[in-house]
């Protein structure tokens, strides 16, 4: 007799599962919103500068004491497909609105990444500095002498860790101390940086917030007679209270002009150096630009540097601002960090600028000047800061010398 085979055990089926939900976060670093395995990221941030600058004892300056919106910059970053990176940050700042960033990061590894869009050139420590880390209001006199921002491509990344970075870009480029959306002469320039801190992430060592690097940058630059500083390729150059202290001959088609006309060469040794509470960096810049007027030809050399120190009171120092131990509690009073910082910059001219490309009576041939600022961060992303700045220079009056620069400025910053 044939027996029935038991019937077949059902296959048990786990039931599938539910895909994690996206995340929404608030927190200081701004509105959050990512999938769960952060392959797609968008953050929303923002920053805004409220600034006071009164003049005191200069009859002869061309600004007016005045309240103004220094910054005021929403930002959109974002992470697609895991390793694709964006950044959208336009400024409404001073009242003329433009996009201050606007590129796309691809970053297969951490030391290979490509950079493509308008960003940073990677020159100017400083400049590298976000403006809501640097210890003063406004950046030091070798911010005249330095490429701002520019539209390129950048193979940058960092090796060891971070102890070795490097960027190479390039770039349309710049003229000292501005940015340029377009190019006007056809030409590009090339740019070069590497940094190396050595010690970094070694915390038995008291070297590890120490940083040496130099940068250079090259490029052929032609400029046509305008008043329009983006064809001349030349820019003036403006004082730490933003007036401006040196402008080449600039009439137009109907006078004297002078233009970029040639190779345009800088070099920066920078460094700095953060231990505890205490803060030093220093950077020097050389320009090497060639420039003509009708048929006047010349190379000019101009330079700049500056060096500052800060201190930290209740908190701790570094590249990225003062780091407080603790935020401020308005119910305790206690809390929050106190920067005290001092400065010292120069800026030299070449003499042979002199009267041939630029007006003695009108543009300095040197500057020297020191400021001390105090800032006081209730907690990484809120701040008070008042600085003074006392500024003298050779040359760019009627008569003997340009009247000194004494400018005070505060400025009240929110972050996130």
């Amino acid at each position: 007799m044939l027996l029935a085979a038991p019937p077949a055990r059902a296959q048990a089926t786990e039931p599938e599962k539910a895909p994690e939900p996206p995340s929404v976060q608030l927190s200081e670093e701004g509105y959050i919103f990512s999938t769960a395995d952060k392959a797609f990221v968008l953050k929303i941030r923002g920053q805004l500068q409220g600034d006071g600058r009164f003049y005191v004892a200069d009859s002869d300056r061309s600004a007016n004491n005045t309240f103004l919106i220094r910054r005021l910059r929403p930002f959109l970053d974002g992470t697609l497909f895991g390793f694709v990176d964006f950044r959208l940050m336009p400024d409404f700042g001073v009242n003329q609105p433009l996009i201050q960033d606007a590129y796309i990061d691809l970053r297969p590894v951490e030391w290979l990444r490509l950079r493509a869009g308008r960003f940073k050139t990677p020159f100017g420590l400083e400049l590298l500095q976000a403006n809501t880390d640097v210890p003063f209001i406004e950046r030091s006199l070798t911010f005249d002498l330095v490429p701002i921002r520019d539209a390129g491509l950048q193979l940058y990344g960092d090796i060891a860790g971070g102890r070795l970075s490097y960027a190479f870009a390039v770039v349309n480029g710049d003229p000292d101390g501005a940015s340029i959306d377009v190019n006007t002469d056809d030409s590009f320039d090339l740019v070069a940086r590497v940094f190396a801190q050595p010690f970094k992430g070694d915390t038995d060592s008291a070297l590890q917030g120490l940083g040496l690097g130099v940068a250079v940058s090259r490029g052929l630059q032609f400029g046509t007679p305008s008043t329009n500083t983006s064809t001349t390729v030349l820019v003036p150059q403006r004082s730490t209270g933003q007036e401006i202290i040196f402008s080449f001959l600039n009439n137009g088609t109907t006078g004297p002009t002078v233009v970029a006309d040639g190779e345009h060469v800088r070099l920066s040794p920078q460094g700095y150096f953060y231990w505890g509470p205490v803060g030093l960096l220093a950077e020097y810049v050389l320009s090497s630009q060639e420039v003509s007027v009708g048929d006047q030809r010349a190379r000019l050399r101009h330079h700049a540097w500056q060096a500052y120190a800060s201190y930290v009171l209740g908190g701790d120092a570094s590249f990225t601002g003062p780091k407080p131990h603790q935020p401020f509690n308005p119910k305790t009073g206690k809390g929050g960090a106190l920067e005290i910082s001092v400065r010292y910059q120069g800026l030299d001219m070449d003499d042979d600028a002199f009267p041939i490309f630029a007006d003695p009576t009108r543009s300095v041939s040197q500057a020297r000047g020191f400021g001390v600022a105090t800032r006081f961060a209730f907690n990484r992303r809120v701040s008070f800061a008042l600085n003074y700045h006392h500024t003298t220079y050779v040359g760019g009056a009627l008569e003997g010398d340009r009247e000194a620069e004494n400018v005070v400025m505060s400025r009240f910053q929110v972050a996130f």
